[in-house]
């Protein structure tokens, strides 16, 4: 399993910023949320990206490694910083978030990487996010080689859009994402995202957007619904859907990723549709229950605890 994408370092406020206070430090990155998550789950992932040649980098390398994932395919960029994310809470229900990652060393990740990394042990899934493309021009192309390199070596590819409206626009996003469809086998969104995706006007039949991505040639469509669970549509009978697990929510932040890490992972252990539905919104509900973006996602151990009645305590 490989993963590609821009890790950061996390200052994460008690309040306003403008007000000071305290911040907590940690890492994040919707491509190394979700290998965390996997490697907590017990496979074998590996993260490739780059950082900067400083302790902003060392932080993000050394946590990763920590956490189980393989990082010998990271490059530390000389001449570019690591890039940072600040994490507001502004309201109880509302956090904003701060990108500091133009001409970071994670915006132009090197192209050789990507090569290293397949020809090192071509991985049987590759998790790509709409965020990477997003970072820049050469962020960009290394994507599109990690496509083409999947696309050689047979290698299923899941693609989280994962939109971030201050990256970019839905229009530049759109004319990115529809060209990567056709290299696409597993496609996860929210309803709002799927618009960027569908193939234009008149190339495939009308219909609902997951009904048009299947005939595009993606073979799995899921769709995520927060509160409201996820749908997953595979073109070989009725959809399938999954409800929510309830939980107190604390931190919606890393939910989607860790409900990625869950679908990939019982996808990796050949579980049906069902299976994977059921184990990505129980790692969602995980994260959702717990504060920071990777922090509370599960062990394989940890999966039942969800079950458990309120009040439990473990002994």
């Amino acid at each position: 399993m490989l993963t590609f994408g821009e890790t950061m370092v996390a200052l994460r406020g008690s309040g306003p910023l403008k007000l000071g206070g305290t911040m907590r430090v940690s890492v994040a990155g919707a491509e190394s949320n979700v290998a965390i998550g996997l490697a907590r789950l017990g496979h074998r992932v590996r993260w490739t990206g780059a950082v900067g040649a400083d302790e902003a980098g060392e932080l993000v390398l050394r946590t990763l490694r920590a956490e189980g994932v393989e990082v010998s395919g990271a490059t530390v960029d000389p001449d570019a910083p690591t890039g940072l994310l600040l994490f507001e809470p502004r309201l109880p229900e509302l956090t904003r978030v701060h990108y500091y990652r133009a001409g970071s060393a994670g915006s132009r990740p090197s192209a050789a990487a990507v090569e290293r990394a397949f020809a090192a042990a071509p991985p049987r899934v590759l998790h790509l996010t709409g965020i990477t493309p997003a970072l820049g021009p050469t962020a960009r192309a290394s994507a599109n080689l990690a496509l083409d390199l999947a696309r050689r070596h047979a290698t299923l590819v899941c693609l989280d859009v994962n939109f971030r409206a201050r990256l970019w626009s839905a229009a530049e996003a759109a004319d990115v994402l529809r060209d990567w469809l056709p290299f696409v086998d597993v496609l996860i969104a929210s309803e709002d995202e799927l618009p960027l995706c569908l193939p234009a006007a008149g190339r495939h039949p009308e219909g609902p957007p997951p009904a048009r991505l299947l005939a595009a040639g993606v073979r799995e469509v899921v769709v995520t619904r927060g509160a409201d669970g996820a749908t997953a549509y595979t073109g070989d009978g009725d959809p399938r859907h999954q409800p929510a697990v309830p939980v107190r929510a604390v931190d919606p932040v890393g939910a989607g990723d860790a409900f990625v890490a869950g679908y990939l992972s019982a996808l990796l252990d050949g579980a049906d549709a069902a299976g994977r539905l059921a184990r990505a919104v129980t790692t969602g509900a995980f994260a959702a229950a717990s504060p920071g973006d990777w922090e509370g996602a599960p062990t394989r151990a940890e999966l039942d605890l969800l079950a458990a009645p309120p009040g439990t305590v473990v002994r």
